[in-house]
């Protein structure tokens, strides 16, 4: 119905646009009949129950390899592998650097234990000097005065420089134990580090949780199943692994349509892989988060639920479904469509054919559609309305609705000739 009602609309335009400039109106006639207001919009069946296998948390990367869909695979068989160029990249600069701070380490324990070998045999060197001096000290009791007072200042400059070896070995010890951690601690924050990029490299292998029939994922921003080379990110599901036991489907709204959809509202669906083939089902769930469109995109949709309640044949996973959902059903009423009904000084009205002229009558409008409209007060039916405006010499008369009608106008029910 509604699409004839776009071919009249074109039929208007082209009759307008006639030489002669004879005018021709074309009408509708109006009638009673069952008023939908309808979205419709694309999904894709998912099994009541499945497995998902998931891209990575915090990774942004694209699909390298898919397992083709219909492949049964075991727990532990790889089913995707996520290529992230950058992770890789750092986990090459982590690997080097680690193997870098291991060599800074154990340079710098080599040196630091030359150090306090050398400084350890000037000690030594120091002690043996002292013992000379003592000897040679307990052999001049005899001396002269002059070479006993030499010997004594030996012995003290001999003493001096111990202390002072002594002082230099302690503190070497702290310098040593100081650095040694410096450097220890280096190597531990990035092998840590390293653990972290070689983990996440490793998830990029993505395996099956459990044995099962694998089936692609649909593709967030093409709502197609995924593909090779596709781009994946946080969390996205890249493969699953269904139940047969039963099917549901998948809706995914933008913000503008999912305001108007409500839990429980009927589904009429269509599958373009299996044409004639027609399901119905309701809305089951609304998600009350919003899903970004692509990674850091200010659009979102949001997951809608929808059962499949009756079907010839029961698509399989992964077939898109053509979605019109019955946000409105009013059976037994006037329906109008939406170009035959004009705005004049704030009030709606249309206009009624009356032999070869017209009527201006306002109307009070109930429900609507973008196309359609439902007619509360001012037609009975069967009345004839312009799909157009008329020209001001077709016009016959205003018509208005009583006060108690509209509760918005005064009463005015003068038939005034225009």
């Amino acid at each position: 119905m509604k699409s004839a009602i776009f071919i009249l609309f074109l039929v208007i335009m082209m009759i307008s646009c006639t030489s002669g400039g004879k005018e021709n109106v074309m009408t509708y006639t109006v009638a009673r009949g069952t008023f939908e207001n309808t979205l419709t919009i694309d999904g894709y069946v998912e099994p009541l129950r499945s497995t998902t296998a998931n891209c990575p948390p915090y990774i942004e990367g694209t699909v390298g390899f898919l397992v083709e869909d219909g492949t049964y695979v075991k727990e532990g068989d790889v089913v995707c592998i996520v290529e992230v160029a950058e992770l890789q990249t750092r986990y090459d600069q982590l690997k080097a650097d680690y193997e870098i701070a291991q060599v800074n380490l154990t340079k710098a324990e080599a040196d630091l234990a030359l150090r306090y070998a050398l400084l350890e045999a000037e000690v030594k060197t120091n002690e043996a000097e002292t013992q000379i001096a003592r000897l040679d000290s307990l052999q001049l009791k005899y001396a002269p005065p002059n070479q006993v007072k030499i010997k004594e200042l030996e012995l003290q400059q001999v003493t001096i420089q111990k202390n002072r070896f002594e002082k230099k070995l302690e503190a070497l010890k702290v310098i040593r134990q100081s650095e040694i951690k410096m450097q220890e601690l280096k190597v531990q924050q990035l092998a840590n580090g390293l653990q972290t990029a070689r983990d996440r490299l490793e998830a990029l292998t993505v395996k099956a949780p459990k044995d099962g029939l694998a089936v692609r994922a649909t593709n967030w921003v093409t709502r197609k199943k995924l593909q090779t080379g596709d781009p994946v990110w946080h969390l996205m599901p890249l493969v699953n692994l269904p139940e047969f036991a039963g099917m549901k489907v998948i809706i995914r709204a933008s913000e503008a349509d999912y305001k108007y959809i409500n839990t429980g509202d009927s589904v009429i669906y269509t599958f373009d892989a299996m044409p004639g083939n027609e399901a119905y089902g309701k809305i089951q769930m609304k998600s009350p988060v919003g899903q970004q469109h692509k990674e850091n995109s200010k659009v979102k949709f949001f997951d809608i639920e929808a059962s499949i309640d009756s079907v010839r044949t029961m698509p399989d996973p992964g077939y898109t479904a053509n979605c019109r959902i019955l946000i409105t059903q009013v059976k037994d009423t006037l329906i109008v469509p939406q170009i035959a009904v004009f705005e004049e000084d704030s009030i709606k009205v249309v206009y009624v054919k009356r032999g070869k002229k017209f009527d201006m009558q306002q109307v009070q409008i109930g429900i609507s559609s973008p196309k359609e409209a439902v007619i509360a007060f001012g037609l009975q039916g069967n009345e004839e309305i312009a799909l157009m405006k008329p020209s001001s010499s077709s016009l016959r008369k205003r018509v208005f609705l009583p006060v108690d009608s509209t509760r918005n106008k005064p009463v005015n029910t003068s038939n005034e000739i225009i």
